[in-house]
């Protein structure tokens, strides 16, 4: 099983992109990219310093444009990708990025989106001086007490000994100086408490633009990035989008979820290395390929070819399918499997696993033209669990 995952703000370094422009195809692409989003990305990804690329409004479009244009480098006919990519997910402003790739918008849809959310974050970023802290080792219990009794949040839980703290500066020194034992504090260099309430006015920037972009639902299973759990609808992945703004990142929560689709392979998309160094630690026995020059492509498709198999969701214009959001039980409704025609909305069931129990909803509705699992059916997160024809729904 191969995911594709791509890396969130950070990431970035002055220079990381010259060695792909030297690709007519890349360069031509990417330019086009810089175009959609009014920057001059070109500019940023080679000659810019790290200050420069370390504002949101820069580092946000620079990040997906590349990992987009990249994408195409690594699979020349995109169809074919999703005969080999399993899942994907995003980092924080990387699951804009997994979402073109997983064709939910489009990459130009991408571009614009993520412009206004690097804007908006920054000008949020304005009005409270606010920071982020990562919180390296230490007892994962009295990490998180001591954040919340510091009234921070922990905005990136990206697994075991990796925390990132949010909030104000004045809570953030507080915490700095009350640190949990065994753990190194290193306050980050970035605008703002991303991930936070204090990200809200973002929130109904960004939510306003997305009421009129148009998606589709996933080729591919989408992670995402605010519970781990598997989205299969497209307007549900785009609110997500949105709404992850102001809410914590639990790359922890993704992480099991690969773990729970038998996932054997992580490739990571440039400017990669943050993502597959956390999957190393922990995802023992899996192996990680980061992707940082075009010199890797050749190395990067036969990754691939040596992990990928085909998510199995095969979408036509005949049928759509409901699918588990996560690993678990499945319990079916009773009204759902008494039904021959479920309204857009409708509960399916819900899929119960030792963390919590997720209802199953037909986002589109339709007519029932098969059940694929049984009431009381083990489900793998992403799994069809129901087939449903368009026509007939209210």
């Amino acid at each position: 099983m191969l995911v594709i995952v791509a890396p969130g703000q950070g990431a970035q370094s002055p220079g990381f992109l010259t060695p792909w422009l030297e690709d007519p195809a890349f360069a031509r692409r990417f330019e086009w990219l810089s175009t959609v989003a009014g920057l001059d990305l070109v500019h940023y990804g080679t000659r810019a310093d790290a200050d420069a690329i370390r504002a949101t409004e820069v580092a946000q479009p620079l990040l997906v444009a590349t990992g987009l244009v990249a994408a195409l480098q690594l699979f020349p006919h995109p169809g074919d990708a999703f005969e080999r990519i399993g899942a994907v997910a995003g980092h924080s402003v990387g699951e804009i990025g997994a979402a073109a790739g997983a064709r939910v918008i489009t990459a130009e849809q991408a571009m614009v989106l993520v412009r206004e959310r690097g804007l908006a974050m920054s000008r949020a970023a304005a009005i409270t001086p606010t920071g982020m802290t990562a919180v390296l080792g230490g007892d994962r219990e009295e990490v998180l007490a001591r954040i919340a009794e510091h009234d921070l949040t922990a905005a990136n839980d990206n697994g075991p000994g990796q925390v990132v703290a949010a909030g104000t500066l004045e809570q953030l020194a507080a915490f700095q100086a009350d640190a949990p034992t065994k753990a190194r504090l290193v306050p980050l260099p970035v605008a703002g408490a991303f991930h936070t309430q204090h990200m809200e006015p973002a929130v109904a920037h960004l939510g306003a633009l997305a009421g009129s972009v148009s998606t589709h639902d996933p080729r591919t299973r989408v992670i995402s990035n605010r519970d781990g759990q598997v989205v299969h609808d497209g307007r549900e992945v785009l609110r997500r989008i949105v709404g992850q703004i102001a809410h914590p990142v639990r790359w922890d929560l993704c992480l099991e979820a690969m773990e729970d689709l038998g996932v054997t392979g992580i490739l990571e998309m440039p400017p990669a290395g943050t993502l597959t160094g956390i999957a190393k630690r922990a995802l023992k026995g899996v192996e990680t390929f980061a992707l940082k020059t075009p010199d890797q492509l050749d190395d990067a498709r036969d990754f691939c070819d040596k992990h990928g198999e085909s998510a199995g969701l095969n979408l036509t214009p005949t049928w759509r399918m409901v699918v588990s959001p996560g690993k678990g039980t499945f319990h079916r409704s009773e009204q759902a499997a008494a039904s021959t025609v479920l309204d857009a909305g409708a509960v399916v069931g819900d899929v119960a696993s030792t963390r919590d129990r997720v209802s199953v909803t037909a986002a589109h509705g339709g007519q029932v033209v098969e059940w694929l699992v049984e009431d009381g059916d083990l489900v793998s997160p992403g799994q069809p669990l129901l087939r449903l024809h368009p026509e007939g729904a209210a």
